[in-house]
């Protein structure tokens, strides 16, 4: 069988002189990229900041420097305590996940005396419509939505 050992291994090393010119065509391309596009950049006179470029822009400003990077700040909690505050965060979701399960909700034998109460709170119940009632009812509603006769001119 005349397998590879690897899928990594390369079959044939014909094409080093095509990745040759192929890298030295991008270098080529990217050479163009080399140089400091703000040396020469100008602030458009028209611009609203234009009165204020020359007074805060200096040749001889100080750069930052790494000494300048502030200490570590010494009243904030340690990292340890992030991962127990976040494994205290997970504890307290699976409580809450397993308190309120499908299997912990059940209807009481309250049920009844719930839906007297609200009736209670309600008031007494309607009497039922008749057909008849809803007949008259629908007539009343279609003779309102009647539209008035034609102007005559």
């Amino acid at each position: 069988m005349n397998a590879r050992v690897s899928l990594f291994v390369k079959a044939r090393q014909s094409h080093a002189a095509a990745k040759l010119m192929v890298c030295v065509a991008g270098c080529a391309l990217l050479s163009g990229c080399v140089g400091n596009p703000f040396a020469d950049a100008q602030v458009d006179p028209r611009s609203p900041i234009a009165k204020e470029v020359p007074k805060l822009v200096r040749a001889d400003a100080a750069y930052p420097t790494f000494a300048g990077v502030p200490a570590v700040p010494k009243d904030v909690r340690p990292r340890k305590q992030y991962g127990v505050a976040a494994g205290q965060n997970d504890q307290a979701a699976a409580d809450l996940e397993q308190a309120t399960a499908e299997t912990t909700w059940t209807l009481q034998h309250t049920t009844d005396a719930f839906a007297a109460e609200a009736r209670a709170t309600v008031g007494p119940d309607l009497p039922a419509a008749t057909t008849a009632d809803t007949e008259a009812f629908a007539a009343a509603l279609r003779k309102r939505a009647t539209p008035p006769p034609p102007a005559k001119h």
